[in-house]
């Protein structure tokens, strides 16, 4: 069996961060479409409610995210389904759509779609025991949910060829000096740490936080004159505000 995390949402008080909470099953191959579909939901929701502050993302038990044993890639249907079921209802697309900042909090392995799932956040916290991989192209493939852009984007050319093309298992230490997470800190810490940034990111006036990551994730695809010109409309636009 392909094992995965399934999400639901945890009802918050208004202007709370919003928590994306996850628990782990093991889907068949009929799930999949499904669980694309209540991510899809859960974007949606975010992005049409003014009230939401911040996103986290977060996993009940041992891992953030275990990834798919990689016996059955390649012998089963279920990878092409998997994959039909993201692209098809553009999960990552919505991601990027996001308009508050997100965070992913990761415990254990947090591997292939977890992995890359982070790496669309805007803050990422690992404990300790955290090992982050993109387990692909063992298995004569490459990371297809965003990976091979989203690590340059957040690290280094040189950081992310490694580690796509090596598939090596990456400790958490590791990973921060590569510039895969902002914080490593012990397991025990985790949950606290998180609910600690959640909440001051959720304090900040919302329309400022939300230009000022327009504005960032701006410089990474816009030409830098260009980039100039929307940092400063985005600017005029925060300061109107109310």
């Amino acid at each position: 069996m392909i094992k995965r995390f399934f999400r639901r949402v945890l009802g918050l008080p208004a202007h709370a961060p919003q928590r994306v909470a996850r628990d782990q099953h093991t889907l068949r191959r009929e799930a999949l479409s499904h669980g694309a579909l209540k991510v899809c939901e859960v974007l949606r929701g975010v992005q049409a409610d003014p009230g939401v502050r911040v996103v986290v993302f977060t996993a009940s038990g041992d891992h953030f995210s275990a990834g798919a044993d990689l016996k059955e890639f390649g012998t089963a249907p279920s990878v092409w389904a998997m994959r039909d079921a993201r692209w098809g209802r553009d999960v990552w697309g919505l991601l990027r759509g996001v308009a508050v900042p997100m965070v992913a909090s990761m415990q254990g392995y947090a591997v292939g779609f977890g992995f890359e799932l982070a790496l669309q956040c805007d803050y990422r916290l690992a404990a300790d025991d955290c090992v982050l991989s993109l387990p692909e192209a063992r298995i004569g493939m490459i990371p297809a949910g965003g990976a091979s852009q989203t690590l340059s984007r957040v690290a280094d050319t040189s950081a992310a060829l490694a580690t796509v093309l090596l598939s090596d298992r990456i400790a958490a230490t590791d990973a921060l000096a590569r510039g895969f997470v902002d914080e490593v800190l012990p397991r025990a810490a985790l949950v606290s740490r998180t609910e600690e940034v959640a909440r001051t990111l959720a304090s900040r006036p919302a329309a400022t936080v939300r230009a000022a990551k327009a504005a960032v994730w701006a410089a990474v695809d816009l030409p830098l004159a260009e980039g100039l010109r929307r940092e400063q409309e985005l600017a005029a636009l925060a300061q109107s505000s109310p």
